[in-house]
């Protein structure tokens, strides 16, 4: 179906879903927001509303090769209660696969044991939540098959990283470049 499923709640941090997947789709990276609530119209945390493309249900993870948790609240807190989900974030890591979490939703993988033994990062507030991480403060990490990143202003660096480990770090610079992420030039726009 897809090559990255971001997982939606209602009061997701619309800026790190949605940055995740505007980043993603620049770079031909087949990205779907999937529902997991029974519904598609799904309400981010400060009343943005977006259409997922498919449901949980419905979900067919034969190509995916990255499963992404947004953070916000209490979109993570419905993340982390959404057993048929947390069942696939367990099948995924048990096979070494990919799996990407920010801001408060690193708290889940936590919760899951999914960060035992990793270096990790998440939002101020929820690092008692990685249980037997090692909790770093950098902006975003890769840790095996796990990345992880901090908040709504980490939301480029941590697509970035998902790009690079996807697609190569060539891709990721060309995307970087073409948004004037971290560019001189942008400051005298």
């Amino acid at each position: 179906m897809a090559e990255v499923c971001v997982f939606l709640a209602d009061g997701f941090e619309e800026i790190e879903g949605l940055t995740v997947v505007d980043l993603l789709r620049r770079a031909g990276v087949s990205t779907a927001m999937v529902g997991i609530q029974g519904k598609r119209e799904v309400t981010g945390s400060h009343n943005i509303r977006v259409q997922a493309d498919v449901l949980l249900e419905e979900l067919d993870t034969a190509d995916t090769a990255l499963l992404v948790l947004p953070g916000g609240m209490p979109g993570t807190t419905s993340l982390g209660s959404c057993r048929q989900l947390t069942e696939l974030l367990q099948q995924w890591n048990s096979q070494g696969k990919r799996i990407g979490a920010i801001c408060a939703a690193p708290s889940v993988l936590g919760t899951l044991g999914i960060l035992e033994g990793k270096k990790a990062v998440c939002y101020p507030g929820f690092e008692d939540k990685l249980t037997g991480a090692k909790v770093l403060t950098e902006r975003v990490i890769t840790d095996g098959n796990v990345t992880t990143s901090r908040g709504m202003g980490t939301a480029i660096p941590f697509g970035l990283e998902l790009i690079s480990l996807l697609k190569g770090p060539q891709e990721a610079e060309k995307i970087r470049n073409s948004i004037l992420y971290g560019h001189k030039t942008a400051d005298k726009c």
